[in-house]
């Protein structure tokens, strides 16, 4: 079953079920106060008749002052307390043969529906108490015709059921715009996904200028999903072709010396040996690239740290020591405090570090320095190199994937572009931040900011 459908089914259904609850209370409500009205009036009729009545009349006096009280179809009794008839007056001998005398020591009021010579009455009947000494002897029994009761009864009834089948004629027509309304947009949704599966080509939703809300909140979201979704298949296009092209070149050098050699041979020893070199550099090198790819990779995937507390201080002591004995080089580690804390996931934070301290060993060949400062919302590691520095209109690109500022130099250290683009991804996993300050033949300085929580 469509949504549209359900909508309009269950918006009928409600109001169906709200108009019957109505219904059922103005019907009750309508019954309830006609009969109070009109008890009211017999009660009053009642009290008149007790002050007529004197116990010394006969009965005759008794019949005659009663007959005055009568109304159109009503009848007027007197009950001993064995509920025996002792006076009694009608206009409808009928009506009165119907109703059973009842003895009452408390003022009550009854409704009967009496079935008469083809029709039906409503008879209100009303007992009030007799007494004598503070006794109660006899009853004053009084029955009338409501005569406007089952006529308006009639047309009540007639009148909600006629206003419950136009309430629910309504509610459809009302229910299948309003489901219209709230499946448009829905409806659209679909039509321009059917779209983007049949061409592969992403579109985006009109918006159209109405009030905002759930819907037009709707609309937008699909539509910024849409543009993250270019911009990642804008950027997947741009790695795979930036891969490529980094791949392309050694690929091309180890094939140029293979085929050298297997159209010179290797009776050249010295010629042989240089481009077995070359060969094992540049495969190398396509190793080395490879494993960024596998790292920038993991770190987009943006997979669950397993944080922990670290020793910071002990971290870059450990992480200084491997890199002085590899490179010898001075790497000098500052900090205040002999022990700074921080949650991360140690791998990573490691992995960050050597990439910012592999950088500054590449681009220098002074000494290193390393600053670790414990603040109060978070704790912050410097590395600063005094090397040839990056230029001002470049430090906005150093994030980005394979660029390099010195293609030919980076050649040279055998660089691949994706180092600084690891780490920023490894930071914004921790919710922390990488910031490059640096000037050109001065130096530069790298910045990590680990946020306390």
């Amino acid at each position: 079953m469509k949504i549209n459908t359900k909508i309009n089914l269950i918006t009928t259904i409600w109001i169906i079920c709200v108009l019957v609850i109505v219904n059922i209370v103005v019907f009750y409500s309508f019954m309830t106060v006609t009969v109070n009205v009109e008890k009211k009036v017999v009660l009053q009729n009642a009290s008149a008749i007790l002050e007529d009545i004197n116990h010394g009349d006969t009965d005759a006096v008794i019949e005659k002052k009663l007959s005055k009280y009568l109304t159109h179809g009503s009848f007027i009794r007197i009950l001993d307390d064995h509920s025996k008839i002792i006076h009694q007056v009608t206009n409808n001998k009928e009506l009165a043969n119907k109703i059973k005398a009842r003895f009452s020591r408390k003022t009550i009021s009854d409704r009967y529906l009496v079935h008469l010579a083809q029709r039906e009455e409503q008879i209100l009947v009303v007992r009030i108490p007799i007494e004598s000494n503070g006794k109660v002897i006899e009853t004053l029994e009084i029955g009338e015709r409501l005569v406007g009761l089952e006529l308006g009864k009639d047309v009540l009834l007639s009148i909600l059921i006629f206003c419950t089948i136009m309430g629910a004629l309504i509610s459809l027509i009302g229910g299948k715009w309003l489901s219209n309304i709230i499946i448009r947009p829905v409806s659209n949704m679909i039509d321009t996904m059917e779209e983007i599966e049949q061409s592969g080509i992403t579109k985006r939703m009109v918006i159209d200028q109405q009030p905002k809300d759930e819907l037009q909140k709707m609309a937008v979201t699909f539509n910024r999903m849409m543009d993250r979704l270019d911009i990642n298949i804008e950027k997947q296009q741009q790695f795979i072709s930036d891969a490529s092209h980094e791949l392309k070149t050694p690929i091309t050098v180890i094939k140029s010396y293979a085929d050298f050699l297997r159209r010179r041979g290797i009776q050249n020893k010295e010629v042989a040996l240089d481009a077995v070199e070359v060969i094992h550099s540049e495969a190398t090198r396509i190793q080395q690239m490879t494993e960024r790819f596998l790292d920038l990779a993991n770190t987009d995937l943006e997979n669950e740290l397993e944080k922990k507390s670290i020793d910071l201080v002990a971290l870059c002591k450990e992480i200084v020591k491997q890199l002085h004995s590899t490179y010898k080089r001075d790497l000098l580690l500052h900090y205040k405090e002999k022990t700074i804390t921080v949650i991360a996931d140690e791998l990573k934070l490691k992995q960050v570090i050597i990439i910012l301290l592999d950088n500054a060993i590449k681009y220098s060949s002074d000494q290193i320095d390393i600053y670790l400062e414990n603040q109060k919302n978070g704790t912050i590691i410097r590395v600063k190199d005094y090397g040839i520095g990056i230029p001002k209109e470049e430090i906005n690109n150093v994030f980005e994937r394979f660029y390099r500022v010195d293609k030919a130099r980076n050649r040279e250290t055998g660089g691949t572009g994706l180092g600084l683009s690891i780490a920023k991804n490894i930071m914004k996993q921790h919710n922390g931040e990488i910031k490059v300050n640096s000037t050109e033949g001065v130096g530069t300085e790298v910045e990590l900011f680990l946020p306390k929580d």
